[in-house]
């Protein structure tokens, strides 16, 4: 695949500003200067393929853990296919509890870092049987610090299975009760990417959740934004909603402009069956997105975390043209201060405008963001229609502020491949992105992964644990984990 800028090449045997070499460790002390004991450094026997935009020649990325590694306490431990949502604990001992979706082995797994923030230990808290082979997709990290209640772990079943919905997950569960799942049914049943609550200030003494349905309807787009409403931390005894636009003529996505802004709602459901779930969202005249992915919230004070972005990933279908997003869009919700069911929309980012500012956008999937950046990660699709489209998966930041979007970096299939990791034929994805600042100590500081599409193992056998899932067989594609050090937040 052709690469269209000429990046700082990241990888093995390369120097450059963001290589991540011994001479070039980080030892933690953000926020105030405290030595806080982390040491951000490679820990990874596989490099980072990563082409740098030389604006970002600054940012840092360490590899921390790859499909291929063994860990010291648990050396059977694999990290397994399509690593996906996650989210970073710190525990009164200053070491660290990664909880981690591994989406094609249908399982969650926790990974226990030292102080210094080296992964030492892995082990699966809920495996394929307990998910009915659903795959677990995005997931968030619910702590009584960001909404009043927790900890716990939101991740999507979306497919695969038959447990489509909303999973709740304990992240101190143990591995002997791994077989068994706990379902949210209030929730609702969708093909769902992610659930994730907003700030406990946004609406005191309530907790609001929004659903991202995956939708991938061929015909009408289908995907659905969810908003269930209850009492700070019921999970059970909520209301569930979908968005409706109001706006006098907006009857698919495409009617929506980039920059414009439209009236919404959330109308009501009684529903929680997936498909009369999504027969009533349609009767009601519920928004339908071309696979809505992922959803995050504006950090800082109420008002930002009233402010939600959501990733729609778009899907290259004829019925859908017209209607629903070919290459992507990037939508901006509102919500009214005094009452959630109330918002405005507005498509800030649209990949098929395609001499705007998206137009490189093929198919936005994750999104993360701050108080001032939202940083987007892409998962290729395969139809790179025109030159701007025609790259591997690339992290963009969007200045929540101005609007600028930047190309961050994009992966290096071409070094990766020949160094064994993977080929330039199945586009990777890059994914799980989450701020760990604060977790960290370490201003400016996330994880992100990639999900390495064409990584198989030498031997031919598979990057699956077989605590995880037992069928070897599902798939036999790799991951890594990183971690960034110098993008802003």
């Amino acid at each position: 695949m052709k690469k269209l800028n000429n990046f700082l090449l990241l990888a093995a045997g390369v120097a450059s500003m963001a290589s991540c070499e011994k001479l070039d460790d980080f030892v933690g002390g953000g926020n105030g200067g405290e030595d806080k004991g982390v040491v951000l450094k490679n820990h990874s026997d596989t490099p980072a393929y990563f082409d740098l935009a030389p604006e970002f020649s600054n940012v840092k990325i360490y590899s921390i853990l790859s499909s291929g590694d063994v860990l010291p306490e648990s050396p059977d431990f694999v990290y397994g296919s399509m690593a996906d949502g996650a989210g970073l604990l710190k525990e009164a001992d200053d070491s660290f509890t990664l909880i981690n979706n591994i989406e094609a082995d249908y399982s969650i797994a926790r990974i226990k870092f030292d102080k210094s923030f080296k992964p030492v230990k892995g082990e699966y808290i809920l495996n394929a049987q307990a998910t009915a082979n659903t795959a677990q997709c995005s997931g968030s990290l619910i702590t009584p610090e960001e909404h009043g209640f927790g900890p716990m772990y939101l991740s999507g079943g979306e497919w695969g299975g038959s447990l489509k919905g909303v999973f709740s997950t304990d992240p101190y569960k143990s591995t002997t009760n791994a077989s068994v799942a706990s379902m949210l049914p209030a929730l609702g049943q969708w093909s769902t990417e992610n659930a994730v609550a907003i700030g406990k200030d946004a609406f005191p003494g309530k907790t609001v959740i929004f659903i991202g349905d995956d939708n991938s309807n061929n015909e009408v787009p289908s995907g659905q934004l969810g908003m269930y409403v209850a009492e700070q931390g019921d999970l059970n005894n909520g209301k569930l909603y979908t968005l409706k636009v109001t706006t006098e003529g907006i009857n698919y996505e495409m009617d929506m402009v980039e920059g414009e802004t439209y009236e919404a709602e959330f109308v009501e459901m009684e529903e929680r069956a997936i498909d009369l779930l999504d027969a009533e969202a349609k009767e009601k005249g519920a928004m339908g997105f071309s696979r809505l992915e992922d959803i995050d919230w504006r950090r800082g004070v109420a008002a930002n975390q009233r402010e939600l972005y959501m990733a729609v990933t778009g899907r290259k279908k004829d019925g859908l043209v017209g209607k629903g997003t070919l290459y992507g869009r990037v939508y901006k919700v509102i919500l009214s201060k005094d009452d959630p069911t109330k918002a405005t929309i507005s498509c800030v980012l649209d990949g098929d405008k395609l001499d705007g500012k998206a137009k490189a956008f093929h198919s936005p999937d994750n999104i993360v963001v701050s108080k001032n950046f939202a940083y987007i990660q892409e998962d290729p699709n395969g139809y790179p229609d025109t030159p701007e489209k025609s790259h591997f998966a690339q992290l963009y930041q969007y200045n929540l502020n101005t609007g600028e979007l930047k190309t961050v970096l994009e992966c290096d299939q071409n070094s990766a491949s020949l160094n064994g990791v993977g080929n330039t034929e199945k586009n990777w994805e890059i994914t799980g992105m989450i701020d760990v600042s604060d977790a960290l100590g370490i201003d400016d500081t996330f994880i992100m992964i990639t999900q390495n599409h064409g990584w198989e193992p030498a031997d031919g056998s598979a990057f699956t644990d077989s605590f995880a899932n037992p069928d070897a067989n599902s798939r036999k594609e790799g991951s890594q984990l990183f971690v960034i050090k110098g993008l802003s937040n």
